[in-house]
């Protein structure tokens, strides 16, 4: 699978050649986790539907869900204004964080802002 060369233009890569990807769940707007992709994940994403992203610790291409069986079929991806980001709207079967949480950010650890703490 090759990437569109459009498409591909409009990306600005990191040093290795990565673009973040934030991933939304379609029916409740849950932003379920965030994952690095390359040409060849946003590739693959699009064209089979199941989120792709780069493992940089494995240093290779994985399909969200191909050892937990919690797949991402895919519905829309959008490119930020920048080229630098990309927005996943995805269907998530079962929990979408490794640590079998429904999010990535489903922790208790909440960072407050200056502005709320005055009036917690």
């Amino acid at each position: 699978m090759t990437l569109d060369a459009a498409v591909s233009a409009r990306l600005k890569r990191n040093a290795d050649g990565l673009i973040a990807a934030v991933v939304v769940e379609h029916a409740t707007s849950d932003v379920l986790m965030m994952a690095w992709m390359n040409d060849d994940a946003l590739a693959a994403t699009l064209s089979t539907r199941r989120g792709t992203y780069w493992s940089r610790s494995r240093e290779k291409l994985w399909v969200k869900g191909e050892t937990s069986g919690h797949y991402q079929h895919v519905r829309e991806v959008r490119i930020d204004c920048d080229g630098d980001t990309v927005l996943l709207r995805v269907d998530q079967t079962g929990p979408a964080c490794h640590t079998g949480t429904h999010t990535c950010f489903d922790t208790e650890e909440r960072l407050l802002l200056a502005d709320e703490k005055e009036h917690a």
